[in-house]
């Protein structure tokens, strides 16, 4: 077996992302950088146990997930470098990533509502707060509270008006679904085309899977559909992050900076619109005409931080809340 010369050892990345293009954009990584890429994937809870009972004897150099709550986890549990880089924290904003340089969100994604026009006109949609109330009553299609997405989405809240007006909404929200909470973000949109609802609750670059699915019936579910930015006359739609960090672990932590650099370039940053159809994060670069169809947007400017920061209260008030 052939061994790299040090500055050619491969970087290691433990990776809860499941997409054909991220392994192109580290081909390219590796063919103007001259540095290999080997990926280990996992879920997301299995990479940071596993991070966790490795300790410094992990072979890991970075951590790439989805959530900015996962990261703010493993930023707490100790399992990432504190980094220097001027281009990540010029072309990242500030929001968008850990005040303490341990993690830095590459994609976007906003939870939206998704409806169906022939059964939900546009003036009837608001914001999150308004799906709580009676008028839903039976129309609303979610998943689990398990889900990091919905916990986020819950600590948003929470972050917006405090645990009260928060656990006030969750309830609404319960009581107002259309059927307990199962599957999936694309599970609810083809629930929500059979009839079952009026909207769901979903990530939109589900929305973009779906339409350019292999499978026609998820295409023509995606074609029935129509997405809603709510929020957009106060604090703007709530967004989270796929994102990374530099381990504790990493025996090579420059190569692994580049790496994370490399993931905010022009180059890949175009890619993972029309890839992934999430939004990139650099400022002025486009988005994908699937996106520009959604329409533009205003987004929540929280720091994502904080979306970490409340998940305890926010898992704690959906409980409470009766969401399964």
């Amino acid at each position: 077996m052939m061994i790299l010369p040090t500055f050619l050892q491969a970087l290691t990345v433990y990776s809860y992302r499941h997409y054909e293009s991220d392994q192109a954009l580290f081909k390219q990584f590796t063919a103007s950088s001259g540095i290999p890429v080997h990926v280990v994937k996992a879920k997301a809870d299995t990479l940071l146990e596993r991070l966790k009972a490795e300790g410094q004897n992990s072979p890991a150099d970075i951590l790439l997930t989805s959530d900015a709550a996962r990261l703010h986890a493993a930023q707490q549990a100790n399992l990432l470098l504190p980094v220097t880089s001027q281009l990540l924290t010029q072309r990242i904003p500030a929001h968008l990533r850990d005040p303490a340089s341990t993690w830095f969100g590459f994609t976007q994604r906003a939870r939206v509502i998704v409806y169906h026009p022939d059964r939900v006109s546009l003036d009837e949609l608001n914001s999150y707060e308004a799906l709580a109330d009676p008028v839903w009553k039976g129309r609303i299609l979610v998943r689990s509270s398990a889900n990091i997405y919905n916990q986020s989405l819950m600590a948003s809240m929470i972050e917006a008006g405090g645990d009260r007006a928060a656990l006030s909404w969750a309830k609404g929200v319960v009581a107002n679904m259309a059927r307990p909470p199962q599957g999936s973000d694309r599970d609810q949109m083809r629930a929500l085309a059979r009839g079952l609802g009026d909207v769901a609750i979903v990530n939109t670059y589900y929305v973009g899977l779906m339409q350019n699915s292999k499978n026609p019936q998820d295409r023509a579910v995606a074609a029935a559909l129509k997405v809603f930015f709510p929020n957009q006359t106060g604090r703007g739609s709530h967004i989270n992050i796929s994102g990374a960090g530099v381990t504790r672990s990493s025996q090579q932590p420059a190569a692994a900076i580049k790496l994370l650099e490399f993931l905010v370039s022009e180059y890949a940053q175009r890619n993972f619109p029309a890839a992934s159809y999430e939004y990139p994060v650099v400022e002025g670069v486009a988005w994908s005409q699937l996106q520009q169809d959604w329409g533009q947007f205003k987004s929540d400017t929280i720091s994502l931080k904080s979306l970490g920061q409340h998940n305890l209260s926010a898992v704690k008030l959906l409980t409470q809340a009766g969401w399964r």
